[in-house]
């Protein structure tokens, strides 16, 4: 009798229980579904469908949970079946902290277009959210798997016994993982201090890129021919780099011409205005000739330019080049370089 009342009370358990889950989960989804459409919401359109497993496992740790409190199950399932139902939902809130974090971070990243030509700010606020992102998960990953080694009593005692005793062994693997606490802190630091953002173009050992990853111990830099350099984040820290888009993405090019002393300086700097103004990579703000150098064998003229980003820059540098190149060679072939050599008579003086 009394295990039919057993096996009737389970039965009951699986049959209410499994409504209940059932219930629970689609007003819930529902509700999130109905919150996501709303644009006003940080929360993104497919936030429901992101977060639906976890909370799936959520509800099915609270419905066990409900069954243990009442004694459904017998006594030599409880002990398991309590053990599973703490590491699920141990499993299931973190998993829902992480989709929260990153949800609640894509609707912050709406306000901001990366894309656009003037997107320091953007910039800016993407590498502070993904590196701060970054650090959370880790943090959040690393307390959930203490908080689920500490459900098990065996490792719970062995844990209290290694704390108490373990002051010189904690030394020893505090200087063993100094490296690798230098590197996680240096990714925090560029998180808050940002010598480097994401997209930023920087010249890091004698290579010209941009900044494509930036992750808690290491920097991956997309050089200009499509290779990866990949850096450890404690290298933007304590060495030297050049950054060209630290506070803005403009920058001036330069273009060094080498003529003959015979060259009008003013009909190249006419020149120069003339192609400046005839193509879109000019950005219409630093136009300047100057000669620069002076030597034996003829002048240095270098002439300077502005455009909106480096990309752009290398291209109308290249074009300014070839143009002027082209402008001495058909109006003045003459002052081109050349190297001067003097032939004497015999009896003619030197000088």
């Amino acid at each position: 009798m009394n295990n039919f009342h057993t096996d009737s009370r389970f039965l009951q358990f699986l049959v209410f229980g499994f409504l209940g889950l059932v219930l629970t989960f689609s007003i819930v989804f529902f509700v999130l579904k109905r919150i996501g459409k709303d644009p006003k919401n940080l929360l993104p359109i497919n936030f429901a469908n992101r977060i639906k497993i976890p909370l799936l496992l959520i509800i099915i740790a609270l419905v066990l949970r409900i069954g243990l409190l009442n004694d459904v199950f017998e006594g030599s399932l409880m002990l398991i079946i309590g053990h599973v139902c703490t590491l699920l939902l141990i499993f299931a809130v973190t998993w829902s902290c992480i989709v929260i974090l990153r949800s609640f971070k894509s609707g912050l990243m709406r306000k901001y277009d990366i894309t656009a030509d003037d997107n320091l700010n953007a910039r800016r606020v993407f590498t502070q959210f993904t590196i701060l992102e970054r650090v959370v998960i880790f943090l959040l990953i690393v307390f959930a798997i203490g908080v689920a080694l500490m459900s098990f009593d065996g490792i719970r005692a062995i844990g209290i016994s290694f704390l108490t005793s373990a002051g010189i062994a904690g030394i020893i693997l505090g200087f063993s993982a100094q490296k690798m606490l230098g590197t996680l802190v240096a990714g925090i630091q560029i998180a808050i201090t940002q010598p480097i953002r994401l997209d930023d173009v920087v010249i890091v050992e004698g290579e010209w890129g941009w900044i494509e990853e930036i992750n808690l111990t290491y920097v991956v830099v997309r050089i200009w021919d499509k290779r990866r350099m990949v850096l450890p984040t404690t290298y933007f820290i304590e060495k030297p780099f050049q950054n060209w888009t630290r506070t803005t993405s403009e920058i001036l090019g330069t273009v060094f011409i080498y003529t003959d002393f015979g060259l009008p300086v003013d009909a190249l700097r006419e020149e120069l205005t003339r192609l400046l103004k005839s193509t879109p990579l000019w950005d219409g703000n630093v136009n300047v000739l100057q000669v620069t150098n002076a030597t034996e064998t003829g002048m240095e003229i270098r002439a300077l330019m502005s455009s909106k980003n480096s990309p752009t820059s290398w291209d109308l540098r290249v074009f300014i080049r070839e143009k002027l190149i082209t402008f001495i060679q058909q109006n003045y072939p003459d002052c081109l370089p050349k190297t001067r050599i003097s032939v004497k008579g015999k009896d003619e003086p030197s000088l």
